[in-house]
């Protein structure tokens, strides 16, 4: 019956220039209409005057205008520029091309020069003139060519050229993901440096505690029991600056990695972890508008395409592979008559192929290809549904750590104000050590959460500036860049294949 039904698609289509490929209808977006906008997603941020986006999109927002500090846009410069990941996405980039080419090529003829020279021996009885060894020279040209009939070459020529475009976005996404990861990085050990000082002051503050404690032990005045209590936190403090010290030079190497080399020492000054001023009030649009600003979503989409074109090129292996071979030059039994008048020789050999029998593999083929779309459009709306939720989840965190903050830094002030208090009371022997003890560590514990959550919603706005689609161009107002095209390519200097147009053209 699968024969049959093929048959019938192939009338159906030599009309409409023999081509197998099903047409290509994007899947609907499995997603809601619009990103959530009530409950805690209704709480807008606040913005100063030069720290907003205007009303402009994510991708129309170059990420030195999203980050705005000197030191970092430097740092994010140089891993363009270095990063070993971005360069294998790049070298892909060129291998789906030279693929794409390959493919390609196939749809016109062949033609090679050719040279030989044939040596034969027969036995006497059997050569009519009586020699034994008879030879041949030839020179000339050879051509062969597939005729497309029934498109399966342009159908793989449209798979190869839809892998390249997905290789093309995958290769955006890469710079785009290096450009968060970079940001990310570098805000991580600005928060690491916060806490290595607020262990420090810690630190300082439990060590004069200690002394007093000691003091007063040795006089006879103190207990033992107020001295260990302020031996364990100032030794808490020293073990918890070893393991920030750790993970800042773990930070620190982590970034090299991302850039690719040791940091410069000639960086500008950076701002503090606090006075980041990234832009909170990139408008989110609608989760349409992601199918156009997601480069990942980009290539889930070629990549089904990919996989629709295949489902052509398997149908039409069912068909009749029509070639044409021919040879045009000169033939002659000695070398010095090779090009003499009257040595020209020719063939035309024209060749059909009919597949009868094949042990089912062209059905397997064609249910594979069909099996393969499918697993391609279910990865495409999952690509969707990720999206949705990378955004929601950024719009989310943008409406809430503003508030997160303020009550931490309430309770800071709080906790500061109740260990100065604590410590009168103590000297003044209303209380014990230990609602010194207890101050301390409360103090010490809320600086740390307030720390956490400034980078915290740090990360989570880069996230969200990453989910809209920013961080293609570097500068707002730039003309945005080919997927394919190298980083940081100006505008003088014209990447190869800088547009869809030039790969199916050239």
């Amino acid at each position: 019956m699968k024969r049959y039904s093929l048959i019938a698609i192939a009338a159906a289509t030599l009309a409409a220039g023999c081509s197998f490929q099903p047409r290509y209808e994007r899947p609907a977006a499995p997603v809601a209409a619009a990103f959530p906008a009530s409950g805690v997603y209704a709480t807008q941020p606040t913005t100063s005057a030069g720290d907003t986006a205007a009303g402009r999109a994510a991708v129309d927002i170059g990420w030195r205008e999203f980050f705005a500090d000197p030191r970092l846009q430097q740092i994010i410069q140089i891993a363009l520029e270095n990063n070993r990941d971005l360069r294998v996405s790049v070298l892909n980039v060129d291998a789906a091309r030279a693929q794409y080419r390959v493919t390609r090529a196939q749809l016109f003829p062949a033609i090679n020069a050719q040279g030989s020279k044939q040596v034969q021996r027969v036995p006497a009885d059997l050569s009519p003139s009586g020699q034994t060894i008879s030879q041949e020279y030839q020179a000339g040209f050879n051509a062969s060519w597939e005729i497309d009939f029934w498109g399966r070459i342009r159908s793989l020529k449209d798979q190869a050229l839809e892998k390249y475009l997905a290789t093309a976005q995958a290769r955006k996404a890469a710079e785009i993901s290096l450009v968060s990861q970079v940001a990310q990085q570098y805000l991580q050990m600005l928060a690491v440096d916060d806490l290595l000082k607020i262990t420090d002051d810690t630190l300082k503050t439990a060590e004069a505690s200690y002394s007093l404690t000691k003091l007063q032990f040795e006089n006879g005045t103190g207990s033992e029991l107020d001295l260990r209590q302020a031996e364990t936190i100032v030794e808490q403090a020293r073990a918890n600056r070893a393991a920030q010290a750790r993970a800042r030079a773990q930070a620190e190497n982590a970034l090299v990695l991302l850039i690719g080399e040791p940091l410069p020492d000639d960086l500008p000054p950076g701002r503090s972890l606090e006075d980041q001023r990234l832009l909170t009030d990139i408008p989110a649009g609608l989760p349409s508008d992601l199918l156009t600003r997601r480069p990942d979503i980009m290539q889930a989409e070629a990549t089904l395409r990919a996989a629709n074109a295949n489902i052509g090129a398997a149908r039409a292996a069912f068909f009749p592979r029509i070639s044409l071979t021919s040879s045009v030059g000169s033939a002659s039994p000695t070398l010095g008559g090779l090009f003499k008048a009257g040595s020209a020789a020719w063939t035309f050999a024209p060749q059909i192929t009919l597949p009868i029998f094949e042990g089912g593999q062209n059905l397997a083929n064609l249910d594979l290809a069909n099996v393969q779309k499918r697993i391609e459009i279910a990865n495409y709306e999952k690509a969707i549904q990720s999206a949705f939720r990378e955004v929601a989840d950024g719009l989310a965190a943008r409406s809430t750590y503003d508030e997160q903050i303020r009550s931490l830094e309430r309770t800071t002030f709080a906790q500061s104000r109740t260990l100065d208090l604590s410590q009168l009371r103590y000297k003044n022997g209303v209380d014990s050590y230990l609602q010194v003890l207890t101050a301390q560590t409360n103090l010490y514990s809320v600086q740390q959460s307030l720390v956490n959550a400034r980078v915290a919603r740090l990360d989570s706005l880069v996230s969200l500036y990453v989910a809209l689609g920013g961080g293609w161009i570097a500068n707002t107002g730039d003309t945005p860049r080919p997927a394919d095209a190298p980083a940081m390519v100006g505008a003088a200097s014209a990447p190869v294949g800088a547009s869809a147009a030039s790969k199916t053209n050239g």
